[in-house]
């Protein structure tokens, strides 16, 4: 059985903690802030900036946990731990998760 995009028992305990509204306000920030964090992760690569690449992986890597996006947030932590990395395919793999993650955290938040 494949592992939904977001983890209900997740997002139902932060909705629980911090309210319905107050959690869609923080997807709605997720999802106005995160193509940056994608786009900084791209430029770090570019500019081998190994610093700058593990924080915005580590940035992508806590909200995705935040919200249950627990797949997002796996690979976000592998680029994070792993280091620079030459290669495209595990951003766009990233890129294409986050937007699986985006889609179902609008429809979970009522955006």
């Amino acid at each position: 059985m494949p592992q939904p995009t977001i983890d209900p028992a997740t997002f139902a305990e932060l909705q629980a903690t911090a309210g319905d509204e107050f959690v869609a306000e923080l997807v709605g920030t997720f999802l106005d802030e995160a193509p940056q964090m994608l786009a900084d992760l791209r430029a770090a690569q570019a500019e081998s900036s190994a610093e700058r690449f593990r924080r915005a992986a580590h940035s992508i890597k806590s909200n995705a946990n935040t919200f249950g996006a627990l797949q997002l947030g796996e690979m976000a932590r592998k680029l994070e731990l792993g280091g620079l990395i030459a290669e495209a395919e595990p951003l766009d793999a990233l890129d294409a998760e986050y937007a699986r993650a985006a889609a179902a955290l609008k429809e979970l938040s009522g955006g």
